[in-house]
């Protein structure tokens, strides 16, 4: 291991290695901050090439959970795990158990939920070894599936957008390409189409591009994301893993506004004045994508998905408002929606230092 966690996570509060060779287990629980209350972040179960990967990974992801939480207005903070492996071939009820008593063990100082590699199934088996995990199977008290209000809330920021770039707030006559059409792209192919957009869309993973092409012939299936973002598309919504913002990608960009549900989508700083220059408007990932997080939040209070869905409307005004600060400031959306989001981190923050019997 090359990386230094203390150089890389320096704004981090906590960092938990978890090992259990018994079943396999190797997982990485990152809390970034708990200013605004206990951290909250799902569990990713990704083949990450080399545990340098995986921390770099989990260490950005659980930062950006403070900021989707902040930006939210949850009284919740960043957390956010890995477990390093292909679920395919090592994911077992036993793994699973193991790495929810990892997670009890921090005393409620991180809830999980689910992720990339991970399901609400899952989430039931970790809850039987740990009180602290939201996105349970309904049949098991939970919420379930938190891909439909993730979708809602992307179509949300992209109305934002298209107020802001076009002065309408319908994708109505407009083209939107999708890369990733897994658990939340395929419910956003369903919110565009009703709203009466064009879609076009990609996957490296056939049968989720055959499944959305059969509960949708109209959408148009396109090779490869290379493919897909130099089409003449008038929205990008990036739905897959994070980094997908390159120079190489914003270079080759047709869109107008880039909206979509990944996490991380600017692969290095600078990438957000890029798509400024280039006259293209930028959705901040985390702001968009945060329904979600809303979902299983509001799991904690007894669910009811028209409150959380109601929540996840407000999306769309967190969007603009982020937006107005932008222009107001000089600053690309990016800039704003961190600036918004520490305000009120600092801002509330602050109060966990008065003391309450």
């Amino acid at each position: 291991m090359s990386v230094d966690v203390f150089e890389l996570g320096h704004e981090h509060e906590q960092v938990v290695f978890a090992n259990d060779e018994a079943t396999g287990l190797r997982a990485i629980i990152a809390i970034h901050s708990t200013a605004l209350g206990p951290a909250l972040g799902g569990t990713r179960f990704y083949p990450y090439p080399s545990t340098d990967a995986a921390i770099e990974d989990v260490l950005a992801l659980s930062r950006g959970m403070s900021y989707k939480a902040a930006l939210a207005g949850l009284d919740l903070g960043g957390g956010k795990a890995v477990i390093i492996g292909d679920p395919a071939a090592l994911k077992t009820e036993a793994l699973l158990r193991a790495y929810g008593r990892f997670v009890q063990s921090l005393n409620g100082r991180y809830y999980t939920a689910c992720d990339v590699g991970t399901f609400s199934a899952d989430m039931d088996h970790i809850a039987r070894e740990c009180d602290f995990v939201t996105g349970r199977t309904v049949a098991h008290g939970g919420a379930g599936d938190s891909s439909v209000l993730t979708a809602f809330g992307v179509f949300q920021g992209m109305r934002a957008a298209a107020v802001a770039t076009w002065g309408t707030d319908t994708l109505a006559g407009r083209t939107v390409g999708v890369a990733g059409v897994g658990k939340v792209g395929r419910h956003l192919v369903r919110y565009l189409i009703e709203d009466g957009a064009s879609v076009v869309v990609t996957d490296v993973h056939a049968p989720s591009v055959e499944a959305v092409r059969e509960e949708f012939p109209q959408v148009d299936v396109v090779a490869s994301t290379q493919a897909l973002v130099s089409s003449p598309i008038d929205v990008y919504a990036p739905c897959a893993l994070g980094n997908a913002l390159t120079d190489e990608v914003v270079d080759a960009l047709s869109a107008e506004i880039v909206c979509g549900a990944a996490n991380n989508q600017l692969a290095h700083p600078g990438v957000e004045k890029q798509l400024e220059d280039r006259g293209i408007l930028y959705a901040p990932d985390y702001c968009v994508n945060a329904g979600g997080l809303i979902q299983v939040a509001d799991e904690l209070e007894g669910f009811s998905f028209e409150r959380a869905k109601q929540r996840a409307a407000g999306i769309f005004d967190t969007t603009r408002t982020v937006f107005e600060i932008a222009r107001a400031e000089g600053v690309p959306p990016a800039i704003a929606a961190d600036r918004l989001a520490e305000r009120r981190m600092r801002d509330v923050g602050r109060l966990r230092g008065v003391w309450l019997p």
